[in-house]
């Protein structure tokens, strides 16, 4: 079973994340934070596997939230859930430790298999999200991903790279390319050396702004 923890400081939100992730066989709900504070003191009780995270929220906010658990829990996946007015948050978010971002107008299927996706180590995303966090790193934050593709990639690591860049998970990206997961992963991980990104989502952000997804 996954773990999951819900902070959101609107009752009715976590109310509906609560009923589908309960829809489940494979989710238990083991815990609700109204706000940043409460979530850094029920990760240290209840160990949650996923903790859905909204960022706007009184006392504490979702950003140093998320820093704080990261901190203390480093095993414990983060996905932020976000909004389009969020924008500034994010690369914050990201630094602090979120493993992965969803808008909140996802459908059920997209939010449960983020979910699962966070809880396998692997990095959820919205493409709209991704969007957005390209869009700021070039206006703002140019330095947060490298500058240009290495020549060394091959072919197929650019193809990965390509999907990678429109959140594909491992398994997406094997069925699409015809490839074993294990593979994925052993080009996943070429391409972090290589790229010298330090994570996914900044694998992601080098394929969207290398227009190697269509939308750079």
């Amino acid at each position: 079973m996954i773990r999951v923890l819900l902070v959101d400081d609107q009752r009715l939100v976590r109310a509906g994340l609560r009923m589908l992730c309960e829809s489940a066989p494979d989710m238990a709900v083991v815990g609700e934070a109204e706000n940043g504070q409460q979530a850094i003191r029920l990760a240290e009780q209840v160990a949650p596997d996923v903790v859905l995270m909204d960022l706007r929220m009184p006392l504490v906010d979702g950003t140093a939230a998320t820093a704080r658990i990261h901190a203390s829990r480093p095993a414990v996946r983060v996905v932020v859930l976000t909004t389009f007015d969020d924008d500034d948050h994010l690369f914050p978010a990201l630094a602090a430790g979120a493993c992965g971002f969803l808008v909140k107008d996802a459908t059920p299927d997209e939010l449960l298999a983020a979910v699962r996706s966070a809880a396998a180590g692997e990095t959820p995303f919205s493409p709209a999200v991704l969007r957005r966090l390209v869009d700021q790193a070039v206006r703002t934050r140019v330095g947060e991903i490298p500058a240009a593709l290495p020549g060394t990639l091959t072919a197929r690591e650019r193809d990965v790279l390509a999907l990678v860049g429109v959140g594909l998970s491992n398994r997406e990206i094997a069925d699409r390319l015809h490839l074993g997961v294990t593979t994925v992963k052993t080009h996943v991980t070429s391409l972090l050396a290589k790229t010298g990104a330090a994570n996914r989502i900044r694998l992601a952000l080098l394929a969207a702004q290398s227009d190697l997804t269509g939308g750079g």
